[in-house]
């Protein structure tokens, strides 16, 4: 995939005539194509970080859109550049390493190396609430299915739940001895899930503040963890002990948990049996489920691995952008979204024959991607949360 940046230089692309990239400006720039030998009829691209402009015809103007189409036959690939609809900048001041979107739409959250948590609107970035509690870092927040509630983790060894109505801190679970890095939310919430550097993954019992478990014991940091649904064919394995009562809806789900030591490990939810355990080319930085039996899980290094729980041991396919981490993946539609630690951000869909790419990050990593409905949001290095609509292809 061939991605319009200042840093692809002397790169040759083809839409209806040659187009080459040079830079103009260090966030932008020039795509012109050439009518040889002719130049009187010369067309002009501009791209940027919040704009991307059209091929002009002749000199008469501008014909601005979100949105442009470049292929490169030749390599058989094929990409729809997508700019932001809307870029919020006034949430925080620092890095955004987190942020969910409510299950109605109308809310965001968003974590900060500023200190702070916040909620606000999604449709315009309005600031509504602050979320003070953790004593460090804030690494990961989510909101529950309901959208009233918030989960977040920090380096403070802490997992809350707070109110999104009055940002009151309603629970605070304590037994980790390292930073929270993910978390992952069980049918409608009974039941919550954490991964910490101290090497475990937890089962927790939000109604009575309690842990129930110890799931898993890795002996190295968990930097990403998943809940999904298991497909029938699937052996989960059977639990040494009764399960607690105070468990519900971990019956036939999958953990899926991202491992500093190059490890992928799944097990079963409820019975804490193996599954697989698979080995990659690096540290795994995220997972996600995307049906009963397939996977992703994206490495320090750059590769994205899609797994089939049947059949393990091989990788269905791996794909491979940038040597640049793989700093998120998200299940979209028919197909997933991934970010990466070079600005990066894409999407990925079995019915269209192009990759969508999400710009305006230039070289920052892109932490973390949420959506809803045909809004995609996304937090980055630069402190910004930039909304896209698809609508806008």
């Amino acid at each position: 995939v061939l991605e319009l940046k200042a840093s692809s230089v002397d790169s040759k692309f083809s839409t209806t005539t040659q187009v080459y990239v040079f830079p103009r400006y260090f966030d932008t720039a020039w795509v012109l194509t050439s009518f040889v030998p002719s130049y009187s009829d010369l067309d002009t691209v501009l791209i940027t970080s919040n704009m991307i402009a059209n091929f002009c015809c002749k000199p008469a103007g501008w014909v601005q859109t979100k949105s442009i189409h470049i292929s490169c036959p030749k390599e058989s690939t094929s990409s729809k550049f997508l700019a932001p609809y809307t870029t919020f900048s006034r949430i925080h001041t620092k890095s955004i390493t987190c942020l969910d979107i409510s299950s109605g739409g109308g809310l965001g959250v968003s974590s900060s190396t500023d200190g702070t948590m916040k909620i606000w609107q999604a449709s315009n970035g309005e600031l509504r609430r602050v979320l003070e509690g953790h004593v460090f870092d804030v690494n990961c927040c989510r909101f529950f299915p309901s959208g009233l509630v918030v989960l977040s983790g920090g380096m403070d060894a802490q997992l809350k739940i707070w109110s999104a109505e009055d940002a009151g801190c309603v629970v605070t679970f304590k037994g980790h001895k390292g930073g929270i890095l993910d978390t992952a939310i069980v049918d409608r919430g009974r039941n919550v899930v954490s991964g910490s550097r101290d090497g475990t993954a937890r089962l927790w019992d939000c109604g009575r503040s309690a842990c129930l478990g110890v799931l898993a014991d890795c002996g190295s940091s968990i930097n990403g963890v998943a809940v999904g649904a298991a497909d029938n064919s699937i052996n989960l394995g059977s639990p040494e002990q009764m399960p607690s009562e105070r468990e519900v809806g971990t019956e036939a789900k999958m953990l899926l948990l991202a491992r500093e030591d190059k490890k992928l490990q799944c097990l079963g939810l409820q019975s804490r049996q193996p599954v697989f355990l698979f080995i990659g080319s690096d540290a795994f930085n995220c997972c996600t489920f995307l049906s009963g039996f397939l996977l992703l899980a994206g490495t320090q290094d750059g590769n994205i691995y899609q797994l089939d729980v049947r059949s393990p041991r091989a990788p269905v396919q791996i794909i491979h952008r940038s040597g640049a981490p793989v700093l998120s993946l998200l299940s979209f539609r028919d197909g997933f979204i991934a970010s990466q630690g070079d600005g990066s951000c894409f999407i990925v869909q079995q019915d269209l024959d192009y990759v969508i790419e999400l710009t305006g990050a230039d070289c920052d990593p892109v932490y973390k991607v949420a959506t809803w409905e045909k809004q995609i949001y996304a937090c980055c290095r630069d402190s910004l949360v930039r909304r896209y609509q698809l609508s806008d292809l």
